[in-house]
């Protein structure tokens, strides 16, 4: 696998863009652009040389935590890194019954949020990310991590 560490310049980009739809100011990690335009960050105690003699030396697959998606025209949040970043912009906050469709892979009919990319919060909880286009948020959440259990079976 070919790893890309972004530079400072190339960082700064993101983070400005971060910054604009999230509100996010900080991103204490060493980033890494793999396949299908996804950023990884990395926290650990390696430096990139001796990352990449890793690489150079064994099969590495992944490094890091997947944290962004430049896939779409704003970058897009994956559904595990919006725990690790202090979120400010772009929230929608939802009530129990959207939750427990949201949770199910339901798409959720709330009009007048903006287009784009929001966050989803129940009550302190950032419980997911979709896209709006003004109507209804469209589920974002992985396949494999929705919940299998009837809607009206937790009513």
């Amino acid at each position: 696998m070919k790893l890309h560490f972004l530079k400072s310049k190339e960082k700064k980009a993101i983070l400005k863009e971060l910054e604009l739809h999230y509100g996010i100011t900080k991103l204490p990690y060493l980033l890494l652009k793999t396949g299908k335009q996804k950023i990884r960050g990395y926290s650990g105690h390696l430096s990139k040389e001796e990352i990449q003699e890793l690489t150079r030396l064994t099969n590495v697959e992944i490094i890091g935590d997947y944290l962004i998606s430049k896939k779409d025209q704003d970058p897009r949040i994956s559904f595990d890194a919006i725990q690790l970043f202090k979120i400010t912009k772009n929230i929608t906050e939802i009530n129990n019954n959207q939750l427990q469709k949201w949770l199910r892979g339901y798409d959720l009919n709330i009009p007048n949020i903006p287009r784009g990319i929001t966050i989803l919060k129940y009550k302190e909880d950032l419980v997911g990310i979709g896209k709006s286009n003004t109507e209804k948020i469209f589920n974002y959440v992985p396949k494999e991590r929705k919940l299998k259990i009837p809607l009206h079976s937790t009513e």
